[in-house]
Parts: C-alpha cells; sequence; structure tokens
C-alpha cells in the first residue's frame, strides 16, 4: 500500500465506512484493508449514520446505526426513498367511498378524522 492509500484508509475508517466499501473505492483487496486496520487500531467503523458520532457497539447484540432516536428519525425522514413499503394497500374509505392507501397491518377504514368524524357522527363532510 501507499502512503497515500493508508492515509485515504485511515479517514474513510474514520468516517465509518466499512473494509469492504474501503476495498472496493480504492481498488485493493478486502483482506488487506482489514489487516492494515486491525494492524493500526483503527476503529471498527461504528459511527453514527446521521451524525457520525462513535456508537458502542454491544457483542452478541444487533448492530446499531444510529447514536439516538433523533438521529435514527432524522435520517429516515431524510432517506424517504429507501423505506420499503411493501405493506402499502389500497383501502374504500367507509365515509366517503374515495380510495386511499393503508400502510401496515391496522385495520383503517377511513382515510381521515375528519371524514371518520362525519360518517360516525353524522354532519357536514366536505
Amino acid at each position: 500500500m501507499t502512503k497515500e492509500e493508508k492515509l485515504r484508509v485511515d479517514a474513510l475508517r474514520r468516517k465509518g465506512m466499512g473494509y469492504g466499501a474501503i476495498a472496493g473505492e480504492l481498488g485493493l483487496s478486502v483482506n488487506t484493508v482489514k489487516s492494515y486496520c486491525r494492524r493500526h487500531a483503527l476503529p471498527d467503523g461504528t459511527a453514527c449514520e446521521a451524525c457520525g458520532a462513535p456508537i458502542v457497539q454491544v457483542a452478541g447484540r444487533k448492530r446499531k446505526r444510529f447514536c439516538s432516536d433523533a438521529c435514527r428519525n432524522a435520517w429516515w425522514n431524510a432517506h424517504l426513498g429507501l423505506v420499503q413499503r411493501r405493506a402499502v394497500r389500497t383501502v374504500i374509505c367507509a365515509g366517503c367511498g374515495r380510495p386511499f392507501e393503508a400502510y401496515g397491518r391496522a385495520p383503517r377504514k377511513y382515510c381521515s378524522h375528519a371524514c371518520y368524524v362525519a360518517h360516525r357522527f353524522g354532519g357536514h363532510h366536505e
């Protein structure tokens, strides 16, 4: 490895990138990157994906991606295109009869709270 590659590995590893991603970006072997990182006691790549703060991983537990719920929520709200919404279904509103999309398994009957109130208690509906 050249000195420039070593510096680049250091920088990418501290940003939280994994061995494979670093190897792919620099055109090196995964084992070369892994050996270098272990030999030089570089961080294990566990940084918050939202803010970059270091994360302490607990052995035997699922790998943490975020340092807090606030960071997790902020990251997912900024990356809505990555959410896999496989549980979206089309339902006909019991109040107004228009179709709407419901996410998840919760049994929804109405497209909105206003529609629910109008259908359940009578009254004017827009």
